[in-house]
C-alpha cells in the first residue's frame, strides 16, 4: 500500500500533464484548468451595455440570479422562475438577469479553482509526510537496539496518514468535476434565458 502513494501522486500529476497543464500540486486535475470564463461562452444574446449592467445590480434581478445559480434548484424551477421574469421585459432586462447569474457563478467557480489548488496542494504534503514517515520507520527499524514502541506508534499514524491520502484521492474526480457542473448548469441557464428574448 505504501508505494501506492507515490504511484497515485505520479499518476495524478502524469494525467494533468497528459491533458495540456503543467504537472503542478495547484492543479491535480484531468481537466484543463480555465481560471474565468467569458459571457460569449454561454449566451448568445446581445452584449450587455451600461444599461444592463446597472440593470444586473438591481437587488430583485440579484436575487433572482442568484436563486436560481444554486444547483439545489432544480432546472425546471429556475425555468419557470426564468419564464416569470420574462414576462413583459425586454432583451436588455434579460441580458441584465444573464449577466448577474453570470458574475455570480463565474465567482462561485473561481472559489471552487481556489479550493481544488489547495486540495492538491494538501495531498502532496501529504505525500511527503508519508515518504517522511516511511524513511523514520527504516532508521528505526535498522536501529542497534530497536525501539518497538516507537516503531508501532509510527507504523500506525503512517497507516492513519496512508488512508487519508487514499480516501483523497478517490474523492478528487468528485472535485474535479466540480466547475465542470457550474458551467454545465451556467449554459444551461444562459439557453433558458435567452430562449425569451424578443424576436428581431
Amino acid at each position: 500500500m505504501r508505494a501506492m502513494i507515490a504511484v497515485a501522486l505520479g499518476t495524478m500529476l502524469a494525467a494533468a500533464s497528459a491533458a495540456g497543464q503543467t504537472a503542478s500540486a495547484d492543479w491535480p486535475c484531468i481537466q484543463p484548468r480555465q481560471p474565468h470564463l467569458s459571457l460569449g461562452q454561454v449566451w448568445t444574446g446581445p452584449a450587455p451595455d451600461d444599461a444592463a449592467r446597472a440593470g444586473a445590480a438591481d437587488p430583485a434581478t440579484a436575487a433572482l440570479a442568484e436563486r436560481i445559480a444554486q444547483r439545489r434548484m432544480p432546472m425546471d424551477q429556475a425555468e419557470a422562475e426564468i419564464e416569470r421574469f420574462a414576462r413583459g421585459r425586454d432583451a436588455a432586462a434579460l441580458t441584465a438577469l444573464m449577466l448577474a447569474v453570470f458574475n455570480d457563478m463565474d465567482a462561485y467557480r473561481t472559489r471552487l479553482l481556489d479550493g481544488i489548488a489547495r486540495y492538491g496542494r494538501k495531498q502532496v504534503a501529504l505525500a511527503d509526510r508519508v515518504r517522511a514517515r516511511r524513511d523514520r520507520m527504516a532508521l528505526l527499524q535498522a536501529a542497534g537496539k530497536p525501539d518497538f514502541d516507537a516503531i508501532d506508534a509510527e507504523e500506525k499514524a503512517l497507516e492513519l496518514d496512508e488512508r487519508i491520502f487514499n480516501d483523497r484521492r478517490q474523492s478528487l474526480g468528485y472535485v474535479c468535476e466540480s466547475p465542470v457542473i457550474v458551467e454545465q448548469r451556467l449554459f444551461a441557464l444562459g439557453r433558458a434565458i435567452a430562449a425569451h428574448l424578443p424576436t428581431p
